[in-house]
C-alpha cells in the first residue's frame, strides 16, 4: 500500500504543479499580450443585431487564446511529452485548430473577404473535418501508426465495448462539433473560459481514476485547467481580452480530443453540458427558421436569439447572471459526469499486501 500510496501522491502532485505552473506562465504572457493587442487594434467587431448592451465591447482584444495555447505547448513540450508520446496528438490538434481560428480572427480583424484568399466558412469547416479524421486515425489504429485505441468506449451501466472502424467517422465528427460549440459558448466574458476549465478538471479527475491510470493525459488536463483559470483573469466581465477563434476552436477540439483518447467519450455530452445545449439551440433555432420560412413563406424563431445564452440575456437576465447560472450548471454536470465514470469504471485490481517488504497485484476474476 505504501509502495502505491507514493505512485498516486507523485502522479497527482506533478499534475497539479503543472496546473500551477501554466497559471503563471499565462498571467505573465497575458500581463504582455493585452496591452500588446490594444497597441496594434487587434479588436474585435461585435454583432450589430445581437444585445445592445455587448456594443460597449467593441474593440477589445481578441486572440487571447494564444495566451492559454502558447503556455500548454511549452508546458507540455518541457515537462509531459519525453517517453510520452501519446501527447504529440491533442498538442497537434491544439496547434491545428489554433491556426484555423487564428487565420479566422485575423480576417475578421483586418476586413478581408474570406472569397477573396479561398478561406471561405465551408472551406474552413472542410478543413477542420480534415484535421479532425487525421486524429481520429490516429486514435484508432495500431502502433506504431497511432495510439490502437481501435473502437472501444465506456458505456454506462453496460461495461467497455468496441464499435470497431465506426469509431472513425464518429470521432471526427465530435472533435468538430465540440469545437464548433465552445466558439458559439464564447459569447459572453468568462462563459467558455469558466466552461473549459471546469470540463478539463472532470477529465483530469476521470483520467487519474481510470483503471488503468491515464497519468499523462491526467498532467495534459491539469495543465490546460491552470492555463484556462488564468485566462479567465483577463476575461473576467468586463473582458480586457476576448478567446477569439483561435482559442476557443483549439481548446474546444482539444476537449474533445482528451475525451476520445480517455474512451469516456460517451460522458462528453454530460461534463461539457453547456457547450452541447448551446450548439443545439443555434441548429434548432436555424433548423425550425428555414422550415417555417419553406412551409409558411415567412421565418419563425423558437428563441429570441440563438445561441441560448443570448436569448436569456434578452429575457432581461444580466451578463453576469447569465454566466454565474450557466457555470453552476456545467459544475452540477462536471460532477455527476465524474460520479458516472467511477460508478462505471471497470473493477480495480485488489491488493494483497503479504509481508512487509512486497505487494503483490490480484486482479479480480
Amino acid at each position: 500500500m505504501d509502495v502505491l500510496r507514493a505512485v498516486l501522491v507523485q502522479d497527482m502532485a506533478r499534475a497539479l504543479l503543472l496546473a500551477a505552473a501554466a497559471f503563471a506562465l499565462t498571467l505573465i504572457v497575458g500581463a504582455w499580450y493585452v496591452p500588446f493587442a490594444r497597441r496594434h487594434k487587434l479588436g474585435k467587431q461585435i454583432r450589430a443585431d445581437g444585445p445592445q448592451s455587448h456594443l460597449t465591447k467593441m474593440g477589445t482584444p481578441t486572440m487571447g487564446g494564444i495566451m492559454v495555447v502558447s503556455t500548454v505547448v511549452l508546458l507540455t513540450v518541457l515537462f509531459n511529452l519525453v517517453d510520452r508520446w501519446s501527447m504529440l496528438l491533442p498538442l497537434a490538434v491544439l496547434l491545428s485548430f489554433a491556426v484555423l481560428g487564428g487565420v479566422d480572427d485575423w480576417m475578421s480583424l483586418t476586413g478581408s473577404r474570406s472569397k477573396t484568399y479561398g478561406f471561405t466558412v465551408r472551406y474552413k469547416f472542410w478543413l477542420m473535418m480534415a484535421v479532425a479524421f487525421i486524429a481520429s486515425l490516429a486514435l484508432y489504429l495500431p502502433p506504431p501508426f497511432g495510439l490502437g485505441h481501435e473502437g472501444r468506449l465506456q458505456i454506462p451501466f453496460v461495461g467497455e465495448r468496441d464499435i470497431g472502424v465506426f469509431f472513425i467517422p464518429i470521432a471526427t465528427l465530435i472533435i468538430v462539433f465540440i469545437a464548433n460549440a465552445v466558439n458559439l459558448t464564447d459569447g459572453l466574458d468568462s462563459l467558455a473560459g469558466w466552461n473549459l476549465t471546469l470540463a478539463f478538471g472532470a477529465y483530469g479527475v476521470m483520467t487519474f481514476l481510470a483503471e488503468p491510470r491515464l497519468t499523462n493525459l491526467m498532467a495534459f488536463s491539469f495543465t490546460l485547467v491552470g492555463a484556462c483559470a488564468a485566462f479567465l483573469w483577463y476575461n473576467a466581465h468586463p473582458a480586457q481580452v476576448f478567446m477569439g477563434d483561435l482559442g476557443a476552436l483549439a481548446l474546444g477540439a482539444t476537449l474533445a480530443v482528451v475525451a476520445l483518447q480517455s474512451q469516456q467519450w460517451l460522458l462528453l455530452p454530460v461534463v461539457g453540458f453547456v457547450f452541447v445545449v448551446e450548439a443545439l439551440s443555434v441548429i434548432i433555432q436555424t433548423g425550425y427558421f428555414k422550415w417555417t420560412k419553406w412551409r409558411y413563406g415567412q421565418g419563425r424563431r423558437v428563441f429570441k436569439m440563438a445561441p441560448l445564452h443570448h436569448h436569456f440575456e434578452l429575457l432581461g437576465w444580466s451578463q453576469v447572471q447569465v454566466t454565474q447560472r450557466f457555470v453552476l450548471i456545467a459544475t452540477v454536470a462536471a460532477m455527476i459526469g465524474i460520479s458516472l465514470a467511477i460508478l462505471f469504471a471497470p473493477p480495480a485490481p485488489k491488493q494483497v499486501e503479504q509481508n512487509p517488504t512486497t505487494l503483490v497485484v490480484e486482479t479480480n476474476p
